[in-house]
């Protein structure tokens, strides 16, 4: 896998994420320590996206 496209399969994973937040946020009953974990995972995604994007 180029590293190119790596990094297009991490913006689609971070994109996924932003999608399930929100739905999580908006849905009664969702736990905030659920939220937090999403949350976390995306920044995680997204500082490796910066990391590769850097290194290209």
């Amino acid at each position: 896998m180029s590293l190119s496209s790596h990094i297009e399969e991490l913006k689609k994973k971070h994109y996924a994420l932003s999608e399930q937040v929100e739905r999580a946020q908006r849905a009664p009953g969702s736990s905030t320590l659920e939220i937090a974990e999403l949350k976390k995972q995306k920044l995680k995604i997204k500082e490796e996206i910066e990391r590769l994007s850097v290194n290209a």
